[in-house]
């Protein structure tokens, strides 16, 4: 899909709607962020809490066993075993105790309430020491018995120490209250804060840079929020007034390059015209000199007929002379006004293709009435059905061009000499390369580089314009194709032109 909107500008990209924004990111970090910071914090706390309480009831525990057996070993002391088994079982089951039992010094039970205790198992105090504790589970949870032995009787009670255990102490429930609603406010805080400090500027940044890319001419920045996203649309608005100014420098040098780009083609095509008449003057001549031939003829026959007298089969070959001569200068006049007719656009659209043996044939007969082409052996090893991506008038004037200059440069150097056209498929199969070569003196070194450089010529003043090479050159490149000088070719010069085939 393109990039531009209708007007040619570029569309604005908006990301995609699953991608969550910057403000969502940031208040899921710091969720994430506080959750890891207050849950280690909430059970340590509920720990410490619990192990608070939990010494504080043991303590209390503690107390409150000894205190009941101080009662029990009191109310034994008074009044006997009816006030022990009174005290007993007024304590049991109050206050966390869940069993107490009284003992004679001699070990026999006096009273018990509540779960039943065995002596034996209860730890006597140690030496010098007048009761001892331990922690015990019992039927109630976590337990501390407490032995206390007295003059007239021992007291062994076992008090509950966990109490409510399924229910947490408020401070544990006070703390986790408190840190929730902190990071609830917390985060609702951050929300607000990144929608003013930062969001909104963005939003405000992206909707201006979208207005410039949609053809705006200038960028109103956010002047709100945080110092740094303030410099960045100060950044961003400098970077549009430069972008601005370069496209409106690069439109005009687009129009300036669309004018001169005409202008080049313009003057290319008058020198391809121009070029194509020098080639038409240097024709003419030879032509001039091959139609004399056959005038002269024809006016010598007709002084013959004239003067009358002659035979009628006499009569009948001098007609015939007259047909043939004039079919010649027929042929040679039409050649040559093939060639010199304009190129028009409607002809190379329809025929951009050319037969290179077809071509080949044109060009030979266009040169062979030159008068330096006399003495010149012209060759011709192109195969039939060998077709290129050029049009026909195109490649005519090309190949014309490279032998007029062979046939003069043979003729000039030995008399008589030979041209090649030579045509065949190059190492890529889409290509075909062309080569016209001659036995001449070749090309002078000093001239080798600049040979297809416009008024370069080796020719005398008046001879040549030095722009056939260069109009060739460019013929030849408009099609996509080469053409050069064989530099390794010894014994003369060889061009040769590399053309794609028609496709």
């Amino acid at each position: 899909m393109s990039d531009l909107d209708p007007t040619g500008s570029p569309a604005p990209r908006t990301p995609p709607r699953t991608q969550p924004g910057l403000r969502l990111q940031i208040v899921l970090a710091l969720a994430g962020l506080m959750l890891l910071a207050f849950v280690p914090l909430f059970f340590a706390v509920a720990s410490l809490a619990r192990a608070t309480v939990q010494g504080a009831r043991e303590r209390a525990a503690h107390d409150l066993g000894r205190v009941v057996a101080d009662h029990v070993a009191s109310a034994y002391a008074r009044a006997g075993r009816e006030a022990v088994a009174r005290a007993v079982a007024g304590q049991a089951g109050r206050d966390g105790v869940d069993a107490i039992c009284a003992f004679t010094p001699a070990g026999a039970l006096i009273a018990c309430a509540g779960h039943p205790i065995d002596l034996a198992q209860a730890p006597p105090p140690a030496a010098g020491t007048a009761e001892s504790v331990r922690a015990i589970h019992g039927p109630s949870g976590r337990e501390v018995e407490i032995f206390v032995r007295g003059t007239d009787a021992s007291v062994v009670a076992r008090i509950a120490v966990d109490g409510d255990a399924d229910r947490d102490p408020p401070l544990v429930r006070l703390v986790a209250l408190y840190m929730t609603v902190f990071a609830l406010a917390l985060l609702v805080f951050a929300y607000f804060a990144l929608t003013r400090l930062i969001v909104r500027p963005v939003d405000q940044l992206v909707d201006a840079a979208d207005r410039v890319a949609t053809g705006a001419r200038t960028l109103g920045i956010p002047r709100g929020g945080a110092r740094e996203l303030v410099e960045l649309g100060v950044s961003v608005q400098a970077m549009a007034e430069k972008l601005i100014a370069e496209k409106a420098a690069l439109l005009a040098k687009v129009v300036q390059l669309t004018e001169t780009t005409g202008r080049l083609t313009q003057t290319r095509a008058q020198l391809v015209r121009s070029e194509r008449m020098a080639s038409v003057g240097r024709l003419a001549a030879g032509v001039a000199h091959e139609i004399g031939n056959p005038i002269a003829a024809l006016m010598g026959i007709q002084d013959l007929l004239l003067e009358g007298g002659q035979p009628p089969d006499a009569q009948q070959d001098f007609v015939q002379r007259m047909r043939r001569e004039t079919e010649r200068i027929h042929t040679v006049v039409r050649d040559l006004l093939d060639f010199a007719r304009p190129e028009g656009p409607g002809e190379v659209g329809a025929r951009s293709h050319a037969d290179v043996r077809a071509v080949t044939d044109d060009v030979i007969a266009l040169v062979r009435p030159q008068r330096f082409f006399r003495s010149v052996d012209v060759e011709c090893d192109v195969p039939a059905s060998l077709e290129v991506a050029l049009p026909a008038p195109r490649l005519t004037q090309v190949l014309l061009n490279v032998l007029l200059n062979a046939g003069a440069a043979v003729a000039a150097h030995r008399g008589r000499g030979r041209v090649v056209i030579r045509a065949r498929s190059s190492g890529d199969p889409a290509r075909v390369r062309i080569e016209v070569e001659d036995d001449g003196p070749g090309v002078d070194p000093s001239i080798r580089d600049r040979l297809f450089e416009p008024f370069v010529t080796t020719k005398d003043v008046g001879e040549g314009t030095g722009l056939g090479l260069a109009v060739c050159r460019g013929l030849v490149e408009s099609a996509g194709g080469e053409i050069d000088l064989d530099a390794s070719y010894e014994g003369g010069a060889r061009f040769y032109v590399v053309l794609p085939v028609r496709t």
